[in-house]
């Protein structure tokens, strides 16, 4: 098993001036420590679970693309890219430009956006459920299309695209790896199935289940469910002086035993570096060997 750092918050001590250093901080130990990638949230404002929408928050991408310059291994993405806040030829051309400028280690995470009340705040575009899957389907198929090499047009229902060119080409082959958020089971789930390389499902009672419904999803797809990399969306909370560690290990074994692969998650004090310390220390070398 690997693991995978989300930072979804930026309210650290010393504020604004303090945020460029701790980021590069926290990334850095993140990356000494062994996690597999780092990922941000692709919101404008902070999210209720989080803290009040008032908080700290950077914009992604920009965010992505400072990481690429002060890490050298761990992947890059977010978790995840509200499809509706970037015309998908752009999003494509974004992802691209992480990919060869951190040296082929950005991923595409992506699904169909939620944060209603963001968008509005902020005169984003923000349509219907349906009509979000049904762009985020179209953005997936435009994503692939430019990422082959064919710059030919594109004709769906909601982008029309003249020409799809795409230089330079990511340096991820065949492309940066798309992961796709949720667990919807009727529609997420199946678009991971026809077009993911990973699923990010929340690691909740009834993950064992989600993962038969993409197993079922892939038999109608035609796709071998070998190929997505089974990702859960967790939180590690080790405990102020690393009383949790033994029980994170345990359920990460857990977690294992289902097939998991990844278990990307929010690190509960991160900015404070010392959680990080105890992954390095005592959780990653643990889960290494499951």
């Amino acid at each position: 098993m690997r693991v995978g750092l989300h930072i979804p918050d930026f309210t650290w001590d010393g504020g604004a001036p303090a945020l460029r250093g701790r980021l590069a901080e926290v990334a850095g130990l993140a990356e000494q420590a062994g996690f597999d990638r780092i990922s941000v949230m692709d919101h404008v404002w902070q999210i209720g679970p989080i803290g009040p929408v008032e908080h700290e928050m950077l914009e992604a991408y920009t965010t992505l693309g400072y990481l690429a310059a002060k890490t050298e291994r761990v992947k890059l993405l977010t978790v995840v890219t509200a499809v509706v806040y970037r015309e998908p030829g752009l999003l494509a051309k974004a992802v691209t430009t992480l990919d060869v400028l951190s040296g082929g280690r950005a991923m595409l995470g992506i699904g169909a956006a939620w944060n209603e009340e963001e968008a509005r705040g902020l005169g984003l575009f923000f349509p219907s459920t349906a009509e979000r899957f049904e762009r985020l389907e179209e953005a997936l198929q435009i994503c692939l299309q430019m990422w082959s090499g064919d710059d030919g047009p594109y004709r769906g229902k909601y982008y029309q695209l003249e020409r799809t060119l795409n230089s330079p080409q990511p340096l991820s082959h065949p492309h940066p790896p798309i992961l796709i958020g949720g667990a919807g089971e009727k529609k997420t789930l199946r678009l991971v199935a026809r077009y993911a390389d990973a699923c990010n499902i929340f690691d909740s009672p009834d993950l064992a289940h989600k993962l038969d419904v993409l197993r079922s999803h892939c038999v109608t797809e035609g796709r071998d469910y070998d190929e997505i990399e089974n990702t859960v969306q967790t939180r590690f909370d080790l405990g102020e002086q690393g009383e949790r560690v033994e029980e994170t290990i345990e359920h990460l074994q857990q977690l294992a035993e289902l097939g998991i692969q990844v278990a990307h998650g929010t690190l509960v004090g991160a900015g404070s570096l010392r959680p990080l310390e105890l992954m390095a220390e005592r959780v990653i070398p643990a889960v290494e060997r499951f």
